[in-house]
């Protein structure tokens, strides 16, 4: 069992989302205007409002309402709800790119349940196969399993197949845009791991902290798993035979984030 510096309480707890649904073909992964979202965003004012002051305020460029209430209704759902997280990223000032763009595929893979299987079990099974490719037409399929009840249009399911293509591609996870795809593994720092697991703290999801579509889905599994957690800033990392111990240095992922900026070169 884990250790906490403190013991979390249960209104501080969120879940990972569950049920499928389709944001994901309205909004993949924009990782410079999800940036700018969290460095502007009150999540107390009502949505309306927020829209309306995004729009007027340029947070986003020079785009319609309707793609303003997009992007603001796509990046609330992905970040709002997790404790901390946008007080965090917005005190996060020396964060690198590639360090942003892990957290916005992680926050994406925690609120879409289809990209978290696409990118956590689905594209881990086939590196691990042994086939490093991918390609759209098995993709299609792979959503038309997924969709079990039958619920989504052929088009539909090629625009999913899309999309979760573009957004794994901008996660870092695929190459290129043409056919066939070859698979990747993204170089996550371990301050960047740190930012995740102080995050799951607070977040109920399937699998454990060592074992999960998370750490999959950036190629962390087996042995490297225990390696690089031992490389996180902010934590203790031990196991001795089958047995985890985490001791957390920081209350929370702000408290860990400060220290973490209050470091930085």
């Amino acid at each position: 069992m884990p250790a906490h510096s403190r013991p979390l309480v249960v209104s501080e707890i969120v879940e990972e989302t569950r049920a499928p649904h389709t944001r994901l073909l309205r909004v993949s992964l924009e990782v410079e205007h999800a940036r700018t979202y969290w460095q502007r965003a009150d999540p107390s004012r009502p949505r309306e409002r927020e829209v309306e002051i995004a729009f007027g305020e340029y947070w986003f460029g020079a785009k319609s309402m309707a793609r303003v209430g997009a992007l603001t209704l796509a990046f609330s759902t992905r970040f709002d709800p997790f404790p901390h997280a946008i007080e965090a990223l917005r005190l996060w000032t020396a964060a690198e790119r590639s360090t942003r763009t892990t957290i916005c595929h992680w926050h994406l893979q925690l609120t879409d349940p289809i990209y978290r299987a696409f990118t956590g079990t689905y594209l881990p099974e086939r590196r691990a196969s042994g086939r490093r490719e991918i390609s759209r037409e098995p993709v299609v399929r792979w959503v038309g399993e997924f969709d079990r009840e039958n619920r989504w249009s052929a088009a539909t399911r090629v625009g999913f197949a899309s999309k979760l293509l573009s957004a794994a591609s901008r996660a870092g996870l695929v190459e290129g845009t043409r056919d066939p795809r070859p698979l990747i593994t993204p170089r996550v720092s371990p301050v960047a791991l740190g930012y995740l697991l102080y995050l799951l703290r607070s977040v109920r999801f399937a699998g454990t902290l060592q074992d999960n579509p998370y750490l999959r889905s950036i190629g962390l599994e087996g042995g490297l798993v225990d390696d690089t957690m031992r490389q996180v800033p902010g934590l203790t990392y031990r196991r001795i035979g089958d047995l985890i111990d985490v001791t957390w240095d920081h209350e929370n992922l702000v408290a860990w984030v400060r220290t973490v900026e209050a470091t930085s070169p």
